[in-house]
């Protein structure tokens, strides 16, 4: 481990000298390749989300105030109780460093470590670590033709090989290219721009299985729970839902 921990700093240090990379965010130097395209320092002030949180248990929004430890399954935000999934999570707020790692995921079809990692910590919680099957939230095939990959599916196969869960890509597909959701849109243009925009292509692979459904951002819950009602209506027993970042409202 030792060792092995020595040698990432040799490699990190003779990088940052052949090939210097400036942050993303502050522009200062990264200096551990593990971190992506952000410096520690940006790591160091992002919003990640404590497993101790007290949040929604259903969506994963974060509350205020406090709360006995066994009644935390018990907290409600009471916006999302007409969603289809079980339960939904994210490794942190949706702004500093996860924004700018989200963003340029929809470039770069590359997951740092860092991301990786943090994905891991999250999906080993409760109540997501009872899930039994990986599934990316899918992109209609015309826009992934013309991004080129699917940024859903990059987080979900890293995952799946990270904590040794199933991967299946192609279950779950888009079957409408609808408009890209526009900022300012509200919850409910959101939900009519996904709705029974997704099909199950093959019912016999997620019947009686824990989805672990996988995005890069939960902005309303419209895309996934779109998503989890087909899911359910194919056999699945429960849809959960892990994203990188989710938006918080203050």
């Amino acid at each position: 481990m030792f060792l092995t921990t020595a040698i990432d700093l040799i490699i990190d240090g003779l990088l940052a000298l052949v090939y210097p990379r400036a942050c993303g965010l502050c522009q200062q130097s990264v200096e551990n390749r593990r971190l992506g395209s952000l410096c520690a320092g940006c790591w160091q002030s992002a919003r990640i989300f404590a497993e101790n949180e007290i949040v929604c248990w259903k969506c994963g929004a974060p509350s205020i105030g406090q709360i006995a430890p066994e009644k935390r399954a018990a907290v409600r935000c009471g916006r999302c109780a007409s969603d289809a999934f079980t339960a939904a999570r994210a490794c942190g707020a949706y702004e500093g460093a996860l924004k700018a790692a989200v963003l340029e995921l929809k470039r770069e079809p590359n997951l740092s470590h860092q991301l990786s990692q943090l994905l891991v910590e999250t999906q080993r919680r409760a109540p997501l670590q009872r899930a039994t099957l990986i599934i990316p939230v899918p992109l209609h095939p015309q826009r992934e033709k013309e991004r080129g990959f699917n940024q859903a599916a990059i987080i979900a196969r890293a995952l799946a090989a990270k904590v040794g869960l199933p991967f299946v890509e192609k279950c779950l597909v888009r079957t409408t290219h609808s408009e890209k959701h526009r900022a300012g849109m509200d919850a409910s243009g959101r939900r009519d721009s996904v709705a029974k925009a997704f099909s199950v292509s093959c019912p016999l692979r997620i019947k009686g299985e824990k989805v672990l459904l996988i995005d890069d951002v939960f902005t309303t819950g419209a895309t996934v729970s779109s998503c989890a009602e087909v899911l359910l209506e194919a056999g699945a027993t429960e849809v959960l839902v892990l994203t990188i970042a989710r938006v918080v409202r203050y």
